[in-house]
């Protein structure tokens, strides 16, 4: 019996409570009336004082069932967390990041939105990792190695190339590229351009007697307000690079005007007195464009005596011989080191400019005159220029008309050359003859690493053996990249007067 009510107990507390107070209230009865046996007596309790308030008995039964059994209090954050997260929920407010602790900056940054506003995380944030989330939900595919390796640097020019690329002028408000200059300012190195928009024009209206089928789908009339101009852009960027630029338009459709695709004297004017100022342009690209003569030879003339000017790319335009004189000129007033002048209208006259002023240039090692038209007698006299000059290493004059006299002269420059690495006479009509002498330069040449001479009408013994002298050059200059201390020791024991290069 006694373990009948204990069970009974564990099962209803509020039984167990209910048994205790009438065990206190018969005690005291008995007190009353006089001394009971010592034997506790336990009375059996019936099914009706079991329960007496069936309704209260349920609502204990239901606090009791309500509570937690998985509440633990190793699973209440800490008031670090709770902290690091109201600033990560309220950072577009108000920042906090360098007052942390650099565990609790990790944290909040690993967590911040990609959206947040440029205001707020452009001078604050530094950290990679964010602006490599921030890159990755924008476009698809990125090359962080075309930034220097910085996603942070890759986000701003790529933000900016879009804003540029979209700038419509008279319709797009200035002010949405003026504003990010503080932001981008330091860390904005190249601008890479594709397209620049021309103003929206609203076409003329014809009166009945205008019309008419005989007009010229080729005419082309200047817009009445020219493409973006970059004056104000170029001046903001403290540490711009490289300007890479086409004056083209993407994705025309039925719109097409031949007027999109016109590079202005206004839009030549502008760009020219931008990159005369910008001091810190290594490199400057203006491609596909049809730049003529008279806009290569403004352009031109604002890099005269640029300070730090290495590389010029002017390829794919319509420039001639006389945008070659400038470009000449330019070598001759200037550090370059680079000069692309590939697909233009450059002649032979153009041609012997060049090699005029590369006869006694210190610093140009790649020239590209590929697909012109300078034919043998350009050809020869870059080949006399090549006898003396000293510093270039690539050379290539591809499609340019050239046959057997300049591939004579080549062959001794071959001889006593000792700059070039890199020779490129394709798409030519160099012939049997002339690709003989090319072997006969190369078997004293031990410096040229690449010949290209396909489609140059060279018979194929020649061309094998002349593969056959560049893989020894080229397998010698690499046991000199492996070995340099031997290759010095070397050159000591013979002598300066016979070290190569």
């Amino acid at each position: 019996m006694q373990e009948t009510v204990t069970t009974s107990a564990l099962l209803d507390p509020s039984h167990s409570s209910v048994s205790t107070q009438d065990k206190s209230s018969t005690g005291g009865h008995t007190s009353s009336t006089g001394p009971q046996p010592s034997k506790p007596s336990i009375t059996p309790v019936s099914a009706k004082s079991r329960n007496p308030h069936p309704g209260a008995n349920f609502h204990r039964m239901r606090r009791i069932i309500a509570e937690d059994p998985e509440w633990s209090l190793a699973i209440v954050p800490l008031l670090t967390e709770l902290c690091i997260q109201h600033i990560i929920r309220n950072f577009q407010n108000n920042p906090i990041l360098k007052q942390m602790l650099p565990e609790h900056q990790q944290k909040v940054l690993n967590h911040l939105s990609p959206d947040l506003p440029l205001a707020v995380t452009a001078n604050l944030i530094d950290n990679e990792n964010y602006w490599l989330r921030c890159c990755m939900q924008r476009w698809p595919v990125c090359h962080v190695a075309h930034h220097g390796g910085s996603w942070k640097r890759m986000f701003f020019e790529r933000h900016l190339e879009n804003l540029l690329k979209h700038f419509i002028p008279g319709t797009t408000d200035p002010a949405v590229i003026l504003d990010l200059l503080p932001l981008c300012r330091n860390y904005v190195r190249r601008v890479h351009v594709d397209q620049f928009l021309p103003p929206v024009q609203i076409p003329a209206q014809l009166r009945p007697g205008d019309q008419s089928d005989s007009g010229s789908e080729g005419e082309m009339e200047e817009p009445t307000v020219d493409h973006y101009q970059l004056g104000d852009l170029v001046a903001g960027l403290s540490h711009l690079e490289e300007l890479d630029l086409v004056y083209d338009v993407k994705d025309c459709g039925m719109n097409f005007e031949w007027n999109l695709f016109l590079f202005t004297y206004r839009d030549c004017h502008s760009l020219a007195a931008a990159i005369k100022a910008c001091h810190t342009l290594k490199i400057f690209k203006l491609t596909r464009s049809k730049v003529d003569d008279d806009k290569a030879r403004i352009i031109i003339r604002s890099l005269l005596d640029h300070p730090v000017l290495e590389e010029l790319d002017l390829s794919h335009n319509l420039i001639g011989d006389r945008g070659a004189r400038g470009a000449a000129k330019l070598l001759s007033h200037s550090r370059l080191r680079v000069l692309n002048l590939a697909n233009n209208q450059v002649r032979a006259p153009g041609a012997q400019s060049l090699a005029h002023a590369l006869a006694h240039n210190t610093n140009l090692i790649s020239l590209n005159l590929r697909l012109n038209c300078i034919e043998d007698e350009g050809g020869q006299a870059l080949a006399h220029a090549l006898q003396t000059n000293k510093c270039l290493t690539t050379l290539h004059l591809g499609g340019n008309e050239l046959s057997e006299p300049t591939a004579t002269l080549l062959s001794q420059v071959l001889a006593i050359n000792t700059t070039l690495t890199s020779i490129n006479l394709s798409c030519n009509h160099i012939g049997l003859d002339g690709g003989k002498q090319l072997l006969e330069g190369m078997s004293d040449n031990k410096t040229l690493l690449e010949f290209d001479l396909r489609l140059s009408d060279v018979a194929q013994e020649s061309e094998y053996l002349i593969g056959q002298a560049l893989y020894a050059n080229r397998e010698a200059a690499r046991q000199r990249a492996l070995n340099p201390s031997h290759f010095m020791s070397t050159i000591t024991a013979n002598g300066p007067e016979n070290s190569v290069g």
